[in-house]
C-alpha cells in the first residue's frame, strides 16, 4: 500500500515536471521578426533596439505571426498618423451617410416619374424667384430712368442738377446694379441646379437598376 502511494507520487511529480518543461519550451519557441530600413527580415529570441524602433511581429516556432507591435512614432509621425486616421474616419462616415441618403431617396421616390416631379418642383421655385427679381429690376430701372429724365430737364434749363437729385441717381444706380447681380446669381444657380439634377437622376437610375438586379426582377 505504501509502495503504491509512492509510485503515484513519483508519477504525479514526473507529470508536473514534464508540463513545466513543455511550457518553458513552448514559451521559448516564440521569437521576434522585424524588417529593417533596407527591407531585410530579421529574427531574434529577444527584442533589440532596432526591432522596437522598426516595429515587429511575434511569431511561433512554425513562423506564424501571433501579434504585431507597431514601431515607436515621433511626435510628428504620431500627428500625421492621427490626421490620417481622422481623415479615414471622416471618409467612412461620409460613405455611410451617402448610403443612408440613397436608401432614403429610394424609399421617397418609388419610380422615376416621382423623382422627376420633385426635381421640376425645385426648378419651378427657382424660376419663380428669377421672375420676381426681373419684375423688381424693371421697376428699379424705371425709377432710375425717371430720375435721369428729371436731371435732363434741369440741365435743359441751363441750371445745375441739385445735389439731392444727383445723390438719388447715384443711389438708384447702385440699387439697379445690385438687382442685376442678384439676377445673374439666380440664373447661374439655376444652371448649376440643372446640371446637378442630371447627375442625381443618373445616380437614381443606377440605384434602381442595382435594386432590380438584387431582387432578380
Amino acid at each position: 500500500m505504501r509502495l503504491s502511494s509512492f509510485v503515484i507520487a513519483v508519477a504525479a511529480l514526473a507529470i508536473g515536471l514534464s508540463a513545466q518543461a513543455h511550457a518553458q519550451a513552448h514559451e521559448g519557441a516564440f521569437r521576434y521578426k522585424w524588417i529593417d530600413s533596407h527591407g531585410l527580415a530579421h529574427y531574434s529570441d529577444s527584442l533589440t533596439d532596432d526591432a522596437i524602433k522598426s516595429g515587429y511581429d511575434v511569431v511561433n516556432d512554425q513562423g506564424m505571426v501571433i501579434s504585431h507591435v507597431h514601431k515607436l512614432l515621433s511626435p510628428t509621425e504620431r500627428a500625421a498618423a492621427q490626421k490620417q486616421a481622422e481623415q479615414q474616419a471622416a471618409q467612412e462616415r461620409a460613405e455611410q451617410q451617402r448610403a443612408r441618403d440613397d436608401i432614403q431617396m429610394l424609399n421617397a421616390y418609388p419610380d422615376e416619374d416621382s423623382f422627376k416631379a420633385e426635381q421640376q418642383g425645385e426648378l419651378d421655385n427657382l424660376d419663380q424667384q428669377i421672375n420676381t427679381t426681373k419684375i423688381n429690376l424693371r421697376s428699379q430701372e424705371k425709377a432710375l430712368a425717371d430720375l435721369l429724365a428729371r436731371a435732363a430737364d434741369v440741365e435743359h434749363t441751363k441750371e445745375s442738377v441739385p445735389k439731392f437729385l444727383s445723390d438719388s441717381i447715384a443711389k438708384q444706380r447702385n440699387v439697379v446694379a445690385n438687382q442685376r447681380d442678384v439676377l445673374l446669381r439666380q440664373q447661374a444657380d439655376r444652371d448649376a441646379t440643372v446640371q446637378q439634377q442630371q447627375q442625381q437622376l443618373q445616380h437614381y437610375r443606377d440605384l434602381k437598376a442595382a435594386q432590380k438586379d438584387d431582387r432578380g426582377y
